[in-house]
């Protein structure tokens, strides 16, 4: 027998009570003092004309005419106010007029979503300073030398390249995390054969976007000469797979670790005056992170705790770079068992940020004055954000996998470009586009459609970003959601549409001011809109 829904109880100040109460509680009061005051001793009688205290009658009657007053000022309201009913409660709906859902997610976006551009700004300009020094010391310790064999080592090659939702401006709440690719420096003697392993008819989708590197000899090398040279390289770097060097992932990621650890020794002495620097070594599915604290003798504006992930990136062709680790090839647990033979250390994952950022500058350039499709991006990871909300740990982990940042930037990407003009978005149409991407994302979910990655998808965003590598043409298009079963989908569509359902409740209880609040908020996360018999 289905369960009927909690009742949200709602506690009002009863007004016939309170002010007896306070009469009566003040003149207790007043009688505990004199009573306290007379049974002090002997006392000097005061002057002629002189009050001894401020009489316990006139307390009594100020009191009381203070409580006539404001009975009857409440009485005048009750019968004076045009169609005022003379018995409701205080969040009476007739009382009150509920604020719209466009303006609650204004609300919401101003107080809870929205980024200061000034402290994003600064964050951003901060974090370029700190990895800037560091990695120009990384290429000054790892500069190319001969080492045993005639070849060369790995090195940094001396920039940077700032990827991300802080970079691409739809980041939310606050400027505390950033991503950062390290170029690396390949010796001259190695020349890379990527692959991409999306036609694998054997392999589970969740790999379908990674990439495999074969070392090959540089055009007019000759072969003998050229694999005894590299070998100190491909000893150190590589592992066999299928008769064939391959670069590894894992060991790259290892020496990058320890070559930033070196630099960071080289450049912390020169940043103890601004701020406080460590270092996490990161694993199979993430890169290392930079962590930066502002120090309390640096007075300079804007300083956050930053944390910046190191991401060890190999250069192909046109802005597109190979990095490691790769993407979670799985939702939920370890590696699994490759078949034909393929190793888990050679697997790279592939980052296209400045195809992306092409296409959101190309978006922007046709786009008119005020468009809205970032915010409702925003805003999108915002409702994300309060789908969470009382999931347990495993749950929400999951929630999160399956509803990526990632994710939710090219499910608006696909919907722009699927609807082609862009002039719909304004400030009018927030909550109909928002609607329109949520729908359009539980089809995905429920595989109505599919979510194609945004370049490596059929007919992918070539014609806006301009010619891509043959590497990324000749790929098979990756939907980025088929590593996660139906159960997995399933349950993410129906907590997404709940959460849509319920989602200006949600937004009175966790966003903007109070004013907006035309109910108190929920006491428990099962009142948080989501009833225990819904997912």
């Amino acid at each position: 027998m289905p369960r009927a829904p909690a009742r949200s109880m709602h506690y009002t100040l009863n007004l016939r009570v309170f002010w007896p109460l306070v009469t009566g509680l003040c003149t207790a009061l007043v009688c505990l003092y004199h009573v306290l005051r007379g049974s002090g001793g002997a006392r000097a009688e005061p002057p002629d004309g002189a009050d001894g205290g401020f009489p316990l009658l006139k307390v009594a009657i100020l009191l009381l005419f203070g409580y006539i007053l404001l009975r009857c000022r409440h009485a005048v309201r009750q019968r004076f106010l045009p169609g005022a009913p003379r018995h409701h409660s205080a969040f009476s709906p007739r009382r009150f007029r509920e604020p719209s859902l466009g303006i609650l997610l204004e609300s919401y976006y101003e107080h809870e979503v929205r980024l200061s551009p000034h402290v994003l700004g600064h964050s951003k300009a901060h974090v370029s300073r700190i990895v800037g020094e560091l990695v120009r010391a990384g290429r000054a310790r790892g500069s190319p030398g001969p080492i045993p064999g005639g070849s060369l080592a790995l090195a940094f090659r001396g920039d940077f390249i700032q990827v991300g939702s802080a970079y691409e401006q739809h980041k939310i709440r606050r400027p505390d995390g950033f991503d950062v690719l390290v170029p690396l420096r390949l010796p001259p003697l190695v020349a890379l054969e990527p692959r991409s392993l999306g036609a694998e008819p054997a392999l589970a989708p969740a790999f379908h976007g990674c990439f495999v590197c074969a070392l090959k000899a540089p055009p007019g090398a000759s072969t003998g000469q050229w694999l005894r040279d590299c070998k100190p390289f491909a000893d150190g770097f590589c592992v066999d797979m299928h008769g064939r060097r391959h670069l590894s992932a894992t060991l790259v990621l290892r020496w990058f670790q320890s070559h930033l650890q070196r630099s960071l020794a080289t450049v912390r002495y020169s940043l103890e005056g601004r701020c406080r620097v460590s270092l996490t070594p990161g694993g199979l599915e993430q890169p290392p992170t930079l962590h930066i604290l502002p120090c309390r003798s640096d007075y300079g504006c804007c300083r956050l705790s930053m944390a910046v992930r190191l991401i060890p990136a190999v250069h192909l062709s046109d802005g597109v770079f190979l990095v490691a680790p790769p993407p979670p090839p799985s939702p939920v647990g370890p590696l699994v068992e490759l078949p034909g033979g393929l190793r888990a250390d050679v697997l790279w994952g592939v980052n296209t940020a400045r195809q992306e950022q092409k296409l959101l500058g190309w978006l922007q350039e046709r786009a008119p004055p005020g468009a809205c499709y970032l915010k409702c991006l925003q805003l999108l990871k915002a409702v994300r954000d309060l789908g969470a909300r009382g999931l347990d740990t495993t749950a929400a982990t999951q929630w999160g996998r399956v509803l990526s940042s990632y994710v939710l930037k090219t499910a608006l990407l696909a919907v722009l470009l699927r609807e082609g003009p862009i002039q719909d978005w304004d400030e009018a149409q927030l909550g109909g586009r928002l609607e329109d991407l949520v729908q359009f994302l539980r089809g995905c979910l429920l595989r109505r459609q599919t979510l194609f990655h945004c370049v490596l998808g059929p007919g992918g965003a070539a014609a806006e970003v301009g010619p891509l590598p043959k590497v990324l043409r000749e790929a098979a298009p990756v939907d980025l959601l088929a590593a996660f079963d139906w159960h997995a989908r399933e349950f993410a569509a129906s907590r997404l549409l709940s959460t849509w359902r319920r989602l200006p409740q949600l937004l009175r209880a966790y966003g903007g001011p109070r004013y907006l609040s035309m109910c108190p908020p929920p006491r428990g996360q099962r009142a948080q809109g989501f009833p225990e018999d819904e997912p």
